[in-house]
């Protein structure tokens, strides 16, 4: 069973950046798909970027598209999360997520997913 912890997170102004880490362990993690997922107060959980198992397929939702991106180093079985350009409505607790498969394809639902961790909780003040 995949295990996920999640790093990263904290208080940024506006216009700032973060990088978000997702440390796995357990099964082979090149087995598996990685996506980033979030939910804000009040809010259900939402897709935030998915990365195929070799790396060799991204996927972004609208709102972060050109400002996030996702990245995995096998080597070191984790996956990130670079924020670039953060906003007040991208404040949420962000989660890492693993699926095992080796098929490249757009992994959006939650349920989707298998694996998840606990969370890292991400402030974005205007």
């Amino acid at each position: 069973q995949v295990q996920l912890v999640e790093s990263g997170g904290g208080l940024v102004q506006a216009g700032g950046s973060l990088r978000l880490s997702c440390a796995a362990s357990g099964p082979p993690f090149s087995r598996y798909a990685m996506a980033w997922f979030r939910q804000a107060p009040g809010k259900e959980r939402e897709f935030v970027a998915t990365i195929s198992w070799n790396g060799g397929y991204t996927y972004y939702a609208d709102s972060v598209k050109g400002r996030f991106t996702i990245s995995r180093d096998s080597a070191k079985n984790t996956v990130y999360l670079q924020m670039n350009s953060l906003k007040p409505e991208d404040t949420a607790v962000y989660y890492c997520a693993a699926k095992p498969t080796t098929t490249a394809r757009r992994l959006t639902l939650s349920y989707e997913y298998d694996y998840w961790g606990q969370g890292t909780q991400v402030t974005v003040s205007s």
